[in-house]
């Protein structure tokens, strides 16, 4: 994780890009392939292709020219994507003519779309930018924060994060009962013991560690307490003296800190907003596109038994906030009052539920979640409540896993670790590669497990 963080501006810069890029660049094509609809009545296969071109090339050009960086002024954004969008179309001039293509191209259709794609890219700039800077604020209102320790550096730390106005901070911790804090401006909340009901009460999103170096002994157990309370931990060492080489730190007004947890998504606000547009105009899509298939499931579940087409379970979704699921029903209506895993040959499900289980129809209602904000196409898959509450002992750092937004498909079920989990060590695996999913996001991540979904139907172990 430390090593991720070693260049925190280029990953905030990688972050921020996607969700501008896929808005703009979409919006470029499109002018392209209105003009070619208008001259020819279709758009012709060389402007397909051109379109190809311009969406591969786009990628190496605004991101060598940091289009779209989130430092930018208005006017140097709007600079930067004019910088962007002329190496871009340089290139793709260089490429008609090296294949000898010009003459496939009417010369007043590429003129105004050099035009245009440019115009439509730099109005959509403005509104792109100004919700992402609001979206990025108000996420930052929203994460409550606390801090542990009272030395003079967890002042110090306190004192800037009062006076930056960066996060609302509710209070100290201290590291043992004997201390108090200097003054009522950052109020003690309470001791270690009381850490968790502390947390829930105030809602506390993000946790400062912030202990002299003879409290440094408790910096394991005490972090290993707070991976299953939904917050990110962010440790603020005291290094004294001590000498500091090549180490991976990020920095509040100069002030070192070390983040121990803290996942892209949640420590990069922007790759919130670009996640979800791009998740729900999928969802949009897909929902479209799969129309005919999901009235012609909701009518076969109807016909094999009785009960209702969809059902809604309560799982435990992003920052441990309970949700409710979509799903088509799949079983026959039970009411042992016990939330079991389905098994191989269970008696519960219908001829109809055992198919669309085993192809995974029965998940796509949860394209209602991701539309809704409550899911997203890509991410660990919500389990049940009550199994949460059977495995948050037994296994590691098992609710970390809900340090981003549940996923109808994720790494764990294109790896092979869907299914049942009747031991523990097949739910240790599957948490496993969960949490890899986490520390190791990105959109090209996304597209790939998106890729390997369809292939993973095939796994024996669905039931």
């Amino acid at each position: 994780m430390l090593a991720q963080r070693a260049n925190p501006a280029a990953n905030r810069h990688g972050l921020t890009f996607w969700g501008q890029w896929v808005c703009g660049i979409s919006l470029g094509s499109a002018v392209l392939c209105y003009l070619a609809i208008s001259h020819f009545g279709e758009v012709p296969g060389e402007y397909r292709l051109l379109v190809a071109l311009t969406v591969l090339g786009s990628v190496p050009a605004y991101m060598l020219l940091r289009v779209y960086h989130k430092r930018y002024s208005y006017l140097s954004g709007l600079l930067h994507l004019a910088a962007g969008w002329v190496t871009l179309l340089a290139g793709l001039a260089g490429i008609l003519y090296i294949s000898e293509s010009n003459a496939l191209f009417a010369s007043r259709i590429l003129l105004e779309w050099a035009l245009l794609g440019f115009v439509v890219q730099a109005i959509a700039f403005m509104p792109l930018r100004y919700f992402a800077m609001l979206h990025a604020r108000r996420l930052n209102r929203e994460r409550t924060a606390i801090i542990i320790g009272t030395s003079p550096r967890a002042y110090e730390l306190a004192q800037r994060l009062h006076a930056s106005n960066r996060i609302p901070l509710v209070g100290m911790v201290p590291p043992t009962a004997d201390q108090s804090t200097r003054d009522g401006r950052f109020p003690v909340l309470g001791n270690l013991p009381d850490l968790q009901a502390i947390t829930e009460q105030h809602r506390v999103r993000r946790v400062y560690i912030a202990v002299t170096l003879e409290e440094m002994a408790r910096i394991e157990q005490l972090y290993l307490g707070l991976l299953d309370m939904s917050v990110d931990v962010v440790w603020v060492p005291d290094f004294g003296r001590m000498p500091l080489l090549n180490q991976s730190i990020a920095q509040i007004d100069q002030l070192p800190v070390i983040y121990l947890n803290e996942a892209p998504l949640s420590s990069h606000p922007a790759a919130v907003f670009s996640k979800g547009l791009i998740d729900r105009t999928i969802a949009v899509l897909g929902l479209l596109a799969l129309g005919p298939l999901l009235l012609a499931t909701a009518i076969a579940v109807k016909l094999s038994s009785p009960g209702p087409v969809l059902f809604r379970q309560p799982r435990h979704g992003w920052n441990g906030e309970v949700i409710h699921i979509f799903k088509f029903r799949s079983m026959r209506v039970h009411h042992d009052g016990e939330v079991r895993q389905a098994t191989r040959d269970d008696d519960r499900v219908t001829r109809v539920g055992r198919f669309i289980r085993r192809t995974s129809i029965d998940e796509l209602p949860q394209l209602l979640n991701v539309l809704r904000g409550e899911m997203s196409l890509v991410g660990p898959r919500p389990h049940a409540v009550t199994h949460n509450q059977y495995y948050c002992d037994k296994i590691l750092a098992y609710m970390a896993r809900h340090r981003i937004k549940p996923g109808i498909t994720g790494l764990a079920q294109v790896t092979g670790h869907r299914g049942e989990t009747e031991t523990l060590d097949k739910m240790q695996r599957r948490v496993e590669q969960d949490l890899a999913y986490i520390n190791n996001w990105s959109l090209w991540l996304d597209i790939k497990i998106l890729m390997r979904t369809p292939f993973s139907l095939f796994s024996r172990n669905i039931y």
